[in-house]
């Protein structure tokens, strides 16, 4: 019976995915973020269980690339697509909207980023791009600041050329060989934990400060952090 619970925890955030997307296109914004926020627990709560009981199986990662494809890969799509209907005046409108589109090419790179990161060795300790959790925070994040109208940026992040900037940003992002840690522990000391314990606390002051514009803003300052240390790499190795 205990093989099957982390799987059965993989399957709860596919459907909290998909309870997600269905807020998205009802314009439910606040209810799709926690249904994401409770999908993103699953999918860490699902590994975590997994080895607390000493138990793998090849289904439980097929299933846990194809939970992640709805939830982290589907829903944030959703979500540009529908600020995009509301940025170009669209929203009521009948029928498919093609110019709000786009938004679903975020969806198309983070099935191709999943499917790579399960042929990839190379990112068992860390990230090679941009991990689908954290695009879909960041994401996630724009939808809240216009729900909320966030600092008076409401209609600003609803802008089709900053929204279209934002899909193609991720979608390069995703397939990125920028290397990115992981904010999973193996031990809880402060020793080769350091930059998880900064920036958890940046996270934590980011959420006071800023409120629900604090997910945008620790994806973004994560994205950058990662890049200019890898510029620093470079610059060491010339």
């Amino acid at each position: 019976m205990k093989k099957h619970l982390p799987n059965a925890i993989t399957l709860l955030n596919l459907f909290l995915g998909c309870c997600a997307a269905g807020s998205v296109f009802y314009g439910q914004f606040l209810q799709a973020f926690w249904f994401l926020f409770a999908a993103v627990l699953a999918d860490y709560g699902d590994g975590l269980v997994a080895r607390l009981l000493g138990v793998h199986s090849e289904l439980g990662k097929e299933l846990d690339s194809l939970a992640d494809v709805i939830s982290f890969g589907f829903v944030p799509g959703a979500i540009y697509y529908k600020l995009l209907t509301i940025g170009l005046g669209l929203q009521g409108a009948e029928g498919l909207q093609f110019a709000a589109l786009p938004g679903f090419l975020l969806s198309v790179f983070s099935g191709l980023r999943l499917a790579k990161f399960n042929l990839d060795k190379r990112q068992a300790d860390g990230f090679l791009g941009l991990p689908t959790p954290s695009s879909t925070m960041f994401t996630a994040g724009l939808m809240l600041i216009y729900h909320c109208d966030s600092f008076g940026l409401g209609a600003w992040v609803a802008n089709p050329v900053f929204l279209y900037l934002c899909i193609g940003g991720l979608s390069f992002m995703l397939l990125s060989e920028i290397p990115m840690f992981n904010f999973k522990f193996k031990s809880f000391g402060w020793a080769g934990n350091e930059i998880k314990y900064i920036f958890a606390a940046i996270a934590v002051a980011a959420l006071l400060l800023a409120r629900e514009a604090a997910f945008s803003i620790v994806v973004l300052l994560y994205i950058l952090f990662s890049i200019f240390r890898q510029l620093a790499k470079k610059g060491e190795t010339v």
